[in-house]
């Protein structure tokens, strides 16, 4: 038996579209993994969205199968309204063919932003011109409508760069009127990491919290009590994880994570499937 979205279909899509009622807050949904969509004064972002079964499909018949563990919130061909969409990195949770290609043809004039690093590998998979993905690096911004995003370097395991010293894994720093949202993309704590964040003065911060296990045989991520550390040493305001409920070999219990933040005084909110929240 999966596990249950708070909302999905119909309803999500309906709660999207009320919130578009007032202008003034920020509004976040997770739509599982690590997706959120978030809307401002009407405009739509959408961090890494993962909303297909392709990786079950594709690991099916291996040693290494991605059971799905909770039910898919949408049909991206759906999601109509979407302005920004985000890849983080090139894993297939980050980078999904069958969510991205929808999600393109249901919104014509998408904009789409991933590390400069990864513009070749992103043509090839989705099949798309060399020229149209929006490229980031670390230490640049880009100004896409309402929106500003600031590339953060994430270590997924390592700082990987490639030949020309750009960053093949990314966070994303986001302004959106007077909030701002750090989508830490993948990543594992490294050296220097909160003084890069800390100036942004996040407002809320997504991290991941499924942890770092070598058994999984699969790049890993901040554990709960790094999430919760991490959220509260860089000053956000609110700290909401992701990267679990999704496939059973890689995942984590939240409420580790709601323990270490009430441990370290962190703000946070833990989000169900497909729920909507106002700031």
């Amino acid at each position: 038996m999966l596990k249950a979205a708070f909302q999905k279909d119909d309803a999500l899509l309906a709660d999207v579209e009320r919130a578009g009622t007032n202008t003034n807050g920020l509004h976040i949904w997770w739509l599982g993994q690590s997706g959120f969509l978030l809307q401002y004064n009407g405009h739509h972002l959408l961090f890494d969205p993962y909303l297909s079964d392709s990786l079950t499909h594709k690991y099916a018949q291996t040693d290494k199968p991605h059971t799905r563990i909770a039910e898919q919130v949408i049909d991206p061909a759906r999601l109509t309204m979407v302005d920004v969409v985000t890849s983080s990195h090139n894993h297939t949770d980050h980078l999904d063919a069958e969510t991205l290609l929808p999600l393109l043809a249901a919104n014509p004039g998408l904009q789409f932003v991933i590390p400069e690093a990864n513009r070749a590998f992103v043509a090839d998979r989705l099949g798309t011109d060399v020229a149209w993905p929006v490229g980031l690096n670390d230490e640049r911004s880009v100004t896409l409508g309402p929106f500003v995003l600031h590339g953060v370097p994430a270590a997924h395991n390592e700082l990987e760069r490639d030949e020309r010293g750009r960053c093949k894994c990314m966070g994303f720093v986001a302004e959106l009127g007077p909030y701002r949202v750090y989508h830490s993309g993948d990543t594992l704590w490294y050296d220097g990491m909160v003084d890069l964040l800390r100036p942004f003065n996040v407002d809320v911060a997504f991290l991941p919290i499924n942890g770092n296990k070598p058994e999984r045989r699969v790049a890993g991520n901040l554990n709960p009590d790094e999430a919760a550390r991490l959220g509260r040493d860089i000053g956000a305001k609110l700290v909401i994880p992701h990267h679990y409920d999704l496939f059973a070999f890689n995942t984590a219990d939240p409420a580790e994570f709601v323990q270490a933040c009430q441990q370290h005084d962190t703000p946070y909110r833990v989000m169900q499937l497909g729920e909507g929240i106002s700031i």
